[in-house]
């Protein structure tokens, strides 16, 4: 090698990029030890975060906001299973991730668990606890040594960009449930209100001493990662005294929706009949198949009860997974409202049922709801299935639907394979536990006419005036016998097993 080779050599960065020799010659004190340490409490802080946020998803009425807290909750379940992961591979069996890091960190948490207004849970998360996370990893990142621990730099990039985002879209929810509190009248209907129980004139001196209160209880921690904790054997100080709360959060298992959601308890409209019966055209089965996927939002409404009920019962893996597959399901749901959207159709004219959710949460045991998902989801693995689906909104010539329908099967494939890693496992096989989950749902009553007698729905038929929006779209005439669709509900659930779909 020649020196004008060595001189040409010298320009590629040295150490594969990731310092420099100076960098790299640094210790600032770094140890195994104090990079364990700072991840356990990243780890406990977003992984507390987001069970606080699924336990409102099933109550909270505001449509967008069990969408935000469906895809954050996940994307923090994410976030702790890369702080578990780097953990795991810095000599720490056992884990020891369900211990309480710090006392003032244990309080933090639970106090925001126990805030029962929306607007200040929000508040807490995206003004005070996630920005605080996020400076922690960043701090985590420019402190850590980036070649000793330059998988802890990694993931802290990695857990730093993804919160920059989460808390822009965040502080901006938050800044709009202010406005939205602010401009309602607590005495009304308050249907479509995150349970407004303070004085108006009161609110700003509340919640500037709710988020003071939360910067004490990080201060107390020395932070989110107690980097200048000298002896971590050492007695804590006390953290501060809980949070006077007039009326904790307690979670609820009953589905709620706010006011722009009408006839809730209708179930009129057998989507299931029209989307297999061989007289109707792929074009006009896809308005259906937008309806159905709209309707999703009920299960994460469900899940989000299996996963409160269960928690601290379960392997971490359980509640990931779970997780991810919430977020399909609402990411669902909002492909059915695009879908709408796109054929003209206001969404909020078409009554959305939630029963489904209500009944088995107020009716089914954790279980027992499990085995009901399964039992759905491996009826949709068939040819018949998730895959006829996709061929019609393919055959339909509309490509919005053909992409969300290729993408939907691909979801429900991955949700089979969770549902046999967490709920199958439980069982002997896998024909015992579709059977439990079949048997489960048997038992379910869908209190069709309890509903319409209550008062709280007719039942209507409100499939042939959308049907119409949707041919005016298309600009066709509307086929006599799809406009003519009267089946319902009353004597059937939305699963295939009552269905003939087509022949294979």
């Amino acid at each position: 090698m020649n020196e004008q080779q060595r001189a040409v050599l010298e320009k590629i960065p040295s150490l594969a990029g990731v310092c420099s020799l100076q960098q790299a010659m640094q210790t600032n004190q770094w140890s195994v030890e104090r990079s364990v340490r700072a991840w356990k409490r990243v780890h406990y802080c977003v992984r507390q975060l987001s069970l606080s946020m699924v336990a409102r998803i099933t109550s909270q009425p505001i449509y967008e906001l069990k969408l935000l807290l469906s895809h954050h909750a996940y994307l923090l379940s994410e976030q702790a299973q890369l702080a578990r992961q780097r953990v795991s591979e810095m000599r720490e069996p056992p884990l020891g991730l369900e211990k309480i890091p710090h006392a003032a960190l244990h309080r933090l948490l639970d106090d925001l668990h126990r805030m029962d207004n929306m607007a200040s849970f929000l508040a807490g998360c995206y003004q005070v606890i996630l920005p605080a996370i996020h400076q922690a990893c960043n701090t985590l990142r420019d402190s850590a040594h980036p070649l000793a621990d330059a998988p802890t730099v990694r993931a802290a990039k990695l857990i730093s960009v993804e919160l920059s985002e989460v808390i822009a879209v965040g502080q901006q929810a938050s800044l709009a449930m202010d406005e939205f509190e602010a401009c309602a009248d607590p005495v009304g209907d308050g249907q479509c209100l995150a349970n407004v129980t303070d004085d108006v004139a009161q609110r700003p001196t509340i919640r500037s001493d709710w988020l003071a209160h939360l910067n004490r209880c990080i201060h107390a921690a020395d932070g989110i990662l107690g980097l200048d904790e000298c002896d971590p054997s050492a007695p804590a100080d006390p953290p501060p005294e809980p949070y006077p709360f007039s009326q904790p959060f307690a979670y609820s298992h009953v589905p709620r929706r706010d006011s722009r959601f009408q006839d809730s308890y209708n179930a009129g409209v057998n989507a299931e009949a029209f989307l297999y019966d061989q007289r109707f055209s792929p074009q006009d089965k896809t308005l259906m198949m937008f309806y159905k996927r709209i309707r999703e939002l009920d299960v994460p409404e469900m899940m989000a009860s299996i996963l409160v009920e269960l928690s601290g019962k379960k392997p971490w893996g359980f509640y990931r997974e779970m997780l991810r597959q919430l977020w399909d399901e609402a990411r669902h749901a909002m492909m059915g409202q695009v879908g709408l959207t796109g054929l003209g159709i206001d969404w909020t004219q078409i009554p959305i049922n939630f029963t489904w959710s209500l009944n088995l949460n107020t009716q089914l045991d954790p279980q027992q709801r499990q085995g009901v998902l399964y039992f759905i989801e491996q009826g949709l693995m068939s040819r018949t299935g998730k895959r006829y689906e996709w061929e019609i909104a393919t055959q339909s010539g509309d490509p919005l639907s053909a992409l969300f329908q290729d993408f939907d099967w691909a979801d429900e494939v991955l949700h089979a394979q969770i549902g046999r890693r967490w709920y199958v496992s439980q069982f002997e096989s896998r024909q015992q536990a579709l059977d439990f989950g079949d048997r489960a749902w048997s038992q379910v009553m869908s209190h069709w006419q309890r509903y319409q007698d209550e008062g709280l729905t007719e039942h209507r038929n409100w499939w042939p005036e959308i049907y119409q929006l949707a041919c005016q779209h298309w600009d066709k005439p509307t086929d006599p016998v799809a406009l003519g669709f009267d089946i319902n509900y009353s004597n059937s659930r939305a699963d295939l097993r009552s269905i003939r779909p087509p022949a294979e």
